[in-house]
């Protein structure tokens, strides 16, 4: 039986799971990584932003978030790229 957009419906496998939501369970850890990247920067740019705001030291503290949150993005991306790595 094919469902939407011509993937089958069947319980292929043990887990019961249609095709669609097995890929989509595979690629989890690497939107996983990707989220870590993307909110290290968003995280240290908006705190950055807001306290320069606050403490009238604009922008010198966004500077400087914005370096710590994309450096701990990039750690945290590359670290669980190298754990995927190892994992295969």
């Amino acid at each position: 039986m094919l469902g939407p957009a011509g993937f089958s419906m069947g319980n292929g496998d043990k887990d019961g799971l249609s095709p669609t939501a097995r890929q989509m369970r595979q690629s989890q850890p690497y939107l996983d990584a990707v989220w870590k990247l993307v909110g290290g920067a968003v995280f240290g740019v908006l705190g950055g932003y807001f306290l320069d705001k606050w403490l009238h030291t604009t922008p010198w503290i966004l500077v400087g978030l914005s370096v710590v949150g994309i450096s701990v993005g990039f750690y945290g991306f590359i670290r669980d790229m190298l754990r995927m790595g190892k994992k295969k």
